[in-house]
């Protein structure tokens, strides 16, 4: 029975894992996410002179940019660290909270 109720749990467990990658994430979670940001790129994306406003901006282009520093093919002095702490769906659901900031 304990191996029964084991592999019930790894199994429900392991569901739940990839519902959690496949479904659309919180708008809180990536409100949270996206505050990271907010040290050079602004409150919302809003930025000081002097570094690049991510309010408003198009979507595409900013999920581009973050996975080419990601991969090492876009040079940076950050941000190529930064991304590749979040996986390409949070890097997707970021870029989307800014593109729907506006300027």
């Amino acid at each position: 029975m304990k191996k029964i109720s084991f592999l019930f749990a790894a199994m429900l467990l392991a569901h739940t894992a990839v519902n959690a990658q496949t479904s659309t994430p919180d708008p809180l979670q990536v409100r949270s996410w996206a505050a990271g940001c907010a040290n050079c790129h602004g409150t919302n994306g809003r930025a000081e002179p002097g570094n690049e406003s991510l309010a408003g901006a198009n979507k595409d282009e900013m999920v581009k940019k973050m996975l080419d520093f990601k991969a090492g093919r876009k040079p940076a002095t950050i941000m190529h660290q930064l991304s590749k702490g979040y996986t390409d769906a949070q890097i997707v659901a970021i870029a989307g909270y800014f593109a729907a900031q506006k300027k």
